[in-house]
């Protein structure tokens, strides 16, 4: 039986990578009726908090918080993954089995190299995915070619100016209940492992400070901001806030 297709389909390095970035995003589109699934590259074994057996669980329930209809992780090694072969062709894998109209990816520079990386393999991988020559099985069967329509990269830890802003005015609350499953991670002074860059407090407020600038630049309380590769085509004026 095929998979689920879906609409939007969102890649992270990093399991908490999209919470941060575009959970108010994907829980806005959830909540129009469209179907929206997560691909984690790395179960973000490298990092200084947690276990990925923890980090596991912390993003099965970010998932059911968010009523994602997909989660699933590609088991790349975190730290070490690279832009090849084989890792492309675990992420064509992935998008052809969901045939996602729709992808999300990693910010194309930031702070952790990974993220980075990441939106390079996944275009990449974007690209390779509809070529009837490359090909990739499911469950020992060949896939069919599939390319979604676009590829939209969301900012996270540096400041990117973003290409579009989408309003998550109404869904801020439920974001920051994915991101607080992922304990942790983030800040909680009774967490006796050590500090990290993202488990300050100060981190939670830039994230907070990030959506309230995006907001503000489109007359919303709350923004994502996301870059493009192409120009971004509308039908209707109406469209644009």
């Amino acid at each position: 039986m095929p998979a689920l297709k879906l609409d939007i389909l969102a890649f992270a390095a990093h399991p908490d990578d999209t919470e941060l970035s575009c959970s108010g995003t994907l829980a806005a589109h959830i909540a129009l009726g469209l179907q929206v699934g997560v691909i984690d590259l790395t179960r973000g074994e490298l990092g200084t908090r947690g276990t990925p057996e923890i980090r596991d669980n912390e993003a099965k329930a970010s998932a059911a918080h968010l009523g994602l209809a997909v989660r699933e992780n590609l088991e790349l090694p975190d730290g070490f993954f690279k832009d090849d072969k084989t890792s492309r062709l675990k992420v064509v894998q992935a998008i052809r089995k969901y045939r996602p109209d729709i992808i999300i990816a990693n910010a194309v520079d930031d702070r952790h190299p990974d993220h980075g990386r990441a939106a390079h393999l996944i275009k990449n991988a974007w690209f390779l995915s509809g070529l009837a020559k490359v090909v990739t099985l499911d469950d020992g069967s060949n896939q069919n070619p599939w390319r979604p329509s676009v590829v939209y990269h969301y900012i996270q830890s540096w400041y990117i100016q973003p290409d579009f802003v989408v309003d998550v005015s109404d869904f801020w609350e439920k974001k920051m209940g994915a991101i607080a499953k992922f304990k942790s991670q983030f800040f909680d002074p009774e967490n006796p492992e050590p500090d990290t860059y993202i488990s300050s407090k100060g981190f939670l407020q830039m994230i907070e400070a990030r959506a309230v600038e995006f907001g503000q630049s489109i007359g919303t309380r709350y923004g994502e901001g996301f870059t493009v590769s192409r120009n971004i085509g509308v039908k209707n004026l109406k469209d644009l806030l």
